[in-house]
């Protein structure tokens, strides 16, 4: 059976959020009536994110667990997601809930139009600190890598699996993926989504454990679209 849509779904210490999580998922992607699955990764959770996630698949045959020996990371959990889908498209989107699933139909309008669709969280819920580190970081990852994004930290994601697996992928890599799209050519565009209170659990995956790293790969992104080769065949004088 051919899938049209999988959703990938990094979890760590998300025990209290990924059933309720996936009973919203559930509807939305019911009323397309087309078919699906959901990928969940478990990033060496240290609460009972394993247990509840292996639990909850012997119930719901749409689920695919895929869990991790010890943390490694967002990226590898997308990478390990992406590599597992199966879908023409690949919807990724976080653990905590404060995306909205809802929102999913709105992605999927346009990317019949294009390559990667992008998120804009509208009216942040976050903690003022997340707020104003984004504030600052989001202009300068748009000037260093001249995605024109407004706002990549927004898991809320489609992507057409064809062009994501020509991507090279490297730790850090799931905040620059719209780059690394732009960098090869494919089609980009974004639409505002809704963005929830976390009411359960805490973050996670945490920007000033990764700040050092995140200079480090837009540099290396910058490099990367400076040196990517760029040309163009001409058919008419080629036998």
């Amino acid at each position: 059976m051919t899938i049209q849509y999988s959703i990938v779904i990094p979890l760590k210490n998300e025990e209290s959020n990924i059933g309720d999580l996936l009973n919203e998922i559930e509807p939305v992607m019911t009323k397309l009536h087309q078919t699906w699955e959901v990928i969940c990764i478990d990033d060496g959770s240290t609460d009972n994110t394993r247990s509840v996630l292996l639990r909850l698949a012997s119930k719901k045959k749409y689920l695919k667990p895929i869990i991790f020996n010890r943390n490694y990371g967002q990226s590898s959990a997308f990478d390990a997601g992406f590599k597992a889908a199966k879908g023409t498209f690949i919807i990724t989107l976080d653990g905590d809930r404060q995306n909205d699933p809802a929102d999913i139909p709105k992605l999927i309008e346009l990317i019949h139009e294009c390559d990667l669709v992008c998120g804009i969280r509208q009216k942040r819920k976050d903690p003022w600190n997340k707020r104003i580190i984004s504030k600052i970081a989001n202009p300068i990852r748009r000037w260093l890598c001249d995605d024109g994004v407004q706002d990549t930290g927004c898991s809320l994601k489609i992507y057409r699996r064809s062009c994501l697996q020509q991507i090279k992928m490297f730790n850090g890599m799931h905040r620059f993926l719209p780059a690394l799209f732009k960098i090869e050519n494919f089609k980009v565009t974004e639409v505002p989504v809704n963005h929830r209170e976390r009411t359960s659990g805490k973050s996670n995956y945490n920007f000033f454990n990764r700040s050092f790293n995140t200079i480090a790969d837009l540099i290396a992104v910058r490099w990367m679209k400076k040196r990517h080769l760029n040309y163009q065949i001409d058919l008419q004088n080629n036998n």
